[in-house]
């Protein structure tokens, strides 16, 4: 017991020890926590009023004015319009001085050119060189022909998308002689990088991202330079330089050898001035090319539309309920088509999709694509009955398929969420999701694919060249289709990045199909 008891005294006096220590630590902290309080706190909230009122000074300096340059109707409609920059296709360093308003030459002394930043001409380079390496038809047929120059003399005037790839383009061109003026057809989809390379490599480009209406078309009057040059081909796509130059110029366009269009807006255009006797000089009609539409209609279109809509709205399409306006190799496959042609509409139907009028589900569906080519597609009634948060855009050429003129009234307010991306706000509350403000979206928004585009690019090369060297007489006032020998051509050039070999045939077999062994393989009329 006397041991017990004895243990038990050990344990009270060092439990009584232990808590005389917690309290002398305790004691210690209290006391800094008191001298922090009575001492350092002034110092803390001097640094944190700093803090504060610098940010206010900055908030104040951002409602300051700042002088900007020309601007398009839409970034006029909303403060946040103008002020919104990501990494999808900004240029954040660059100020709001108009290019017009800009004193500019590169390196060799040439000024005769109108870009944003010609200080961006290495990095665009980069980019074209990236786009060569898929781009091998382009490449190849340097090689083959540039030792021919069969466009030396020729002076093209071009008004296409200013991309990497369409920048491989028109430097083939240049390598096989020809003098190249160049616009954008597009004022959202210029890379402006590229169109700085293409200005340090002497090409006249008039083109930046984001042009006015105003900037579109003073941009393709200088590169007409009416006053100076006589073009002798034009390369359209969309047909706004080519309607300019019948309009306005009238002596130059009836000197012009041949047209080479692209676009299916392009091609209405170029019929219509064939039905009025408008239409004085010949024309190439690639974008019916076979290459064309089994290669860059369908597979750029299919995978750039999803890229497009990814990047700008972070959609998820699992669930999602998409009605596509128009149905071709363009409009791939969705949910829901409207469509009015019949033909196409069976073909829907056979293809296992619903075949509907675009009033019928516009209150359930998510996402809208017009890509018809027509204009007033998606109206204002249409957008009073879209649920909110619908997604509305155009894989069209023009933005006349969706009647914006309806949207710029002054119960809807627009609001610019990020690049390419507005928000148009019923009084109710309700916002439809609108995308490039109606404008081509994959090229707008994303990028496409350098490979597919190499087809197209290859077609326009080889129909610049046969409008140029064809005999007199062999082309008329009309509108022609490129030759099928020249389409497989195009074809045959892309092959081996595939590792495809065709097997030839014989005399006798070719003597049974009655084509040449060496083709075309199919008929002018084949699709």
């Amino acid at each position: 017991e006397s041991a017990q008891g004895l243990r038990r005294k050990k344990i009270k006096e060092s439990l009584r020890l232990q808590t005389k220590q917690a309290s002398i630590r305790v004691g210690n902290q209290r006391a800094g926590m008191d001298r922090w309080d009575s001492g350092s706190i002034s110092a803390f909230d001097q640094t944190h009023l700093r803090q504060i009122q610098l940010n206010d000074e900055k908030q104040e300096f951002n409602k300051r004015p700042t002088k900007a340059g020309p601007r398009s109707l839409s970034h006029s409609i909303s403060q946040s319009s103008t002020e919104s920059f990501t990494s999808v296709g900004s240029e954040s360093s660059e100020d709001d001085l108009s290019p017009q308003d800009k004193l500019q030459s590169t390196s060799k002394g040439l000024s005769d050119f109108c870009v944003k930043n010609i200080k961006q001409a290495a990095f665009g380079r980069k980019e074209i060189e990236i786009a060569q390496q898929e781009m091998p038809a382009l490449m190849i047929l340097r090689k083959r022909a540039g030792g021919e120059k069969p466009l030396a003399g020729a002076k093209v005037v071009g008004c296409t998308h200013i991309t990497a790839q369409t920048a491989v383009l028109i430097e083939t061109l240049a390598a096989l002689g020809a003098q190249c003026r160049w616009a954008a057809c597009n004022i959202f989809s210029t890379q402006n990088a590229v169109a700085a390379a293409l200005a340090e490599a002497e090409i006249s480009v008039f083109a930046w991202k984001g042009e006015s209406e105003e900037d579109f078309w003073w941009c393709i009057d200088r590169c007409i330079d009416p006053d100076n040059w006589q073009p002798d081909l034009i390369l359209d796509d969309g047909g706004d330089l080519t309607h300019l130059m019948c309009k306005k110029y009238p002596h130059l366009f009836k000197n012009i050898r041949g047209i080479v269009e692209e676009s299916v807006t392009g091609i209405y255009r170029l019929y219509q001035l064939s039905k009025t006797g408008k239409l004085c000089v010949p024309a190439m009609n690639v974008n019916d090319s076979v290459t064309k539409q089994k290669f860059d209609n369908l597979y750029c279109c299919k995978e750039s539309i999803l890229d497009g809509l990814k990047r700008t709205t972070d959609v998820m399409f699992g669930g999602k309920q998409v009605v596509v306006c128009g149905y071709g190799e363009v409009s791939g496959t969705k949910e829901h088509n409207d469509s009015f042609n019949p033909i196409r509409s069976r073909s829907l139907s056979m293809d296992g999709l619903r075949v509907t009028t675009l009033s019928k589900v516009v209150r359930q569906v998510d996402i809208i694509i017009s890509c018809t080519g027509n204009k007033n597609v998606i109206t204002r009634e249409h957008f009073n009955r879209m649920k909110n948060g619908c997604i509305v855009c155009n894989m069209g050429h023009s933005n006349t398929e969706i009647d914006l003129s309806s949207l710029r009234t002054a119960e809807l307010k627009w609001q610019r969420v990020r690049p390419h991306v507005d928000h148009v706000i019923w009084p109710e509350g309700k916002r439809v999701v609108l995308l490039a403000e109606g404008r081509l979206l994959n090229l707008c928004c994303s990028t496409v694919p350098s490979v597919v585009l190499s087809v197209s690019a290859t077609t326009q090369a080889l129909a610049l060249i046969e409008l140029y060297n064809a005999p007199q007489g062999r082309y008329q006032k009309d509108i022609y289709l490129l030759p099928k020998k020249m389409d497989e051509y195009v074809a045959s050039l892309h092959l081996p990045m595939f590792e495809a070999h065709l097997t030839e045939l014989t005399d006798d077999q070719a003597s049974y199909l009655g084509i040449s062994k060496h083709g075309p393989f199919k008929p002018n009329y084949y699709r």
